[in-house]
C-alpha cells in the first residue's frame, strides 16, 4: 500500500482468512485481524477512531510513542505471546534505528557504509521487483552483511549508490536554508525519492526540511525535523493533517493528485513561513 490523496480502503483487500496492516492506517473493517502501527495520524476519519474503539480487537495494537513499528511487534510478540527469535535481533535493531532515525551521525545516515543501510537503499529502490523476496527470504537465516554482500543485491546497489550521490548533489544545487528551514523543489526534476538526511548532512546547523517532489501517482510534500537538533518545537504530523496529510510529531507527509504541482508548492510555502516563524 502506498499514501496517497483521498486514501480509502477498499472492502474486496480483505478477503483472506487472516488479513493484517502493518505501520500504516487503521481500516475500519470487521474482517481485519491483526493491526500495529505506531504513527500519530493513524486514522483517516474520526469514525474510523470511533470504530477501533468500540470493536476493542485484543489483536488490534496502537502506541504512537514507539519509534518504529518494528520494535513495536517484536515487543508485543514477546509480552504477549512469549515469542522470541534472538536470531532476529540484528534485524529488529537495525530496523528501530532505520524507521525511528536514531542513527548516530548525519554521516551514518547519507554515506551508506553499514550492510543495513545499504540494503535499505536497495528495499525502497529496486527495479528487480523480485530482489525483495528474495532479500526478505535471506533476512530470516543470514545476517545482514552476508545479505548486502550477495551478487544479485549488489547488482541492484551499485546503480542506486550512484543516483544516491548524484541527488545529493542536486539537492545541494537547488536547496536554500533560511531561518533554520532547509527548502527544495524536485517536482520538474525527475526525482521520485531521496534519502531525508541529505539536508541534515549538507546543513547540520538546521532544524527542519521542507520538499515537493512527483512520482508516478502522486506528488508529496516531505516535512521533517533534524534528529540530531534539540530545538523543535512544532508538531509536524499535527501541521500535515491540516492539508489531509499525517506522520510523526518530527516528521510528515501530505500527498496530492499528481497534477496538483501549483497547490502542493502553494501548500509547502505556507508550512516554511510556518516552521521560520
Amino acid at each position: 500500500m502506498m499514501h496517497t490523496p483521498n486514501q480509502r480502503w477498499d472492502p474486496a483487500l480483505f478477503d483472506g482468512e487472516v488479513n493484517a496492516i502493518v505501520d500504516f492506517k487503521f481500516a475500519a473493517q470487521e474482517k481485519l485481524t491483526w493491526w500495529f502501527d505506531h504513527h500519530q495520524s493513524a486514522f483517516l476519519t474520526p469514525e474510523d477512531a470511533d470504530f477501533y474503539r468500540r470493536l476493542q480487537s485484543p489483536r488490534h495494537y496502537f502506541d504512537p510513542h514507539y519509534r518504529s513499528c518494528t520494535m513495536f511487534i517484536a515487543d508485543i510478540a514477546r509480552e504477549n505471546y512469549g515469542f522470541r527469535a534472538p536470531e532476529l535481533n540484528e534485524l529488529v535493531e537495525w530496523a528501530d534505528v532505520i524507521d525511528g532515525a536514531r542513527y548516530a551521525n548525519p554521516h551514518e545516515a547519507v554515506e551508506i557504509k553499514a550492510p543495513a543501510t545499504q540494503l535499505v537503499l536497495v528495499i525502497e529502490g529496486a527495479k528487480d521487483t523480485g530482489v525483495i523476496p528474495y532479500i526478505i527470504g535471506k533476512m530470516q537465516t543470514d545476517r545482514l552483511a552476508e545479505i548486502a554482500a550477495d551478487p544479485r543485491v549488489q547488482a541492484e546497489f551499485r546503480p542506486l549508490y550512484q543516483q544516491h550521490l548524484d541527488s545529493i548533489g542536486l539537492i545541494r544545487s537547488v536547496s536554500r536554508n533560511e531561518s533554520g528551514v532547509v527548502f527544495f523543489d524536485l517536482a520538474d526534476r525527475g526525482v521520485e525519492g531521496y534519502n531525508k538526511f541529505i539536508p541534515y548532512y549538507l546543513y547540520p546547523d538546521s532544524t527542519y526540511t521542507v520538499s515537493v517532489l512527483t512520482a508516478s501517482f502522486r506528488t508529496k510534500i516531505s516535512v521533517g525535523s533534524n534528529p540530531w537538533v534539540n530545538d523543535v518545537r512544532h508538531n509536524l504530523a499535527t501541521i500535515c493533517e491540516r492539508y489531509g496529510g499525517g506522520g510523526h510529531p518530527r516528521v510528515g507527509a501530505i500527498s496530492f493528485p499528481r497534477e496538483a504541482v501549483s497547490k502542493a508548492r502553494d501548500v509547502a510555502a505556507e508550512i516554511v513561513r510556518e516552521l521560520q516563524s
